[in-house]
């Protein structure tokens, strides 16, 4: 607070009326205080804020058994493969042949767009029975308010993990980027794809898309 001290002055002296001398001093205590309490909620406002992370399984270097491997079904299988200059190739099948027409594998370019040169686009229709599902699982939690949030995840798990989900793996060339990798995962999740992997780009995948890695 702000304090008025006066003194001094004033007197007659010498029949003489004289102006008093006012003096002021600013009390900063109180700014102390305010000073403490802002450390104090910073402080607790940093400690409950959670970090966002996204948890990635990485492949493993260690050489795995053939009878502990999990088959994939060629017919459902999705290879995304990143490359340079933002680039993305995909094909169907497990590289040896188009599980559709039995000929040579088909390789698609794509990019990151929401339009029909997207991946989005291809996923979304690969996906289509669970993207249906998991929306009209989201409309009735809207309309059932009784539905608890455990209950919704559980089912949306077993949607996402059904025999109609899509299958991706996800490799890339030396030339492709970090951030290539964040944007494929986040469409992952956009187009509810909880079937995928990162695998090791091989031999047979740099052959497929030498032609048009250019």
């Amino acid at each position: 607070m702000a304090e008025i001290n006066t003194g001094g002055g004033g007197g007659h002296k010498d029949g003489k009326v004289r102006t008093k001398k006012v003096s002021t001093r600013v009390d900063l205590t109180p700014m102390v205080d305010l000073g403490f309490l802002l450390i104090t909620f910073f402080m607790l406002a940093t400690t409950l804020i959670k970090p966002q992370t996204m948890e990635i399984n990485l492949p493993r270097n260690d050489k795995i058994k053939k009878e502990d491997q999990t088959l994939v079904k060629a017919s459902k299988s999705i290879t995304i493969i990143l490359a340079k200059n933002n680039k993305i190739f995909y094909f169907f099948g497990d590289g040896k042949k188009d599980p559709v027409t039995n000929g040579p594998t088909q390789v698609v370019t794509a990019d990151y767009s929401a339009g029909p040169t997207g991946i989005r686009h291809m996923l979304l229709d690969r996906n289509k029975v669970v993207v249906d599902q998991m929306k009209a699982l989201k409309k009735l939690k809207a309309k059932d308010k009784n539905m608890s949030e455990e209950a919704f995840k559980k089912q949306a798990t077993t949607i996402r993990s059904g025999d109609a989900a899509a299958i991706v793996m996800i490799t890339s060339t030396d030339q492709a980027k970090y951030n290539n990798l964040v944007n494929i995962l986040d469409e992952m999740s956009i187009c509810n794809v909880s079937k995928y992997a990162i695998i090791d780009i091989s031999h047979d995948h740099k052959a497929l898309i030498a032609p048009y890695d250019k």
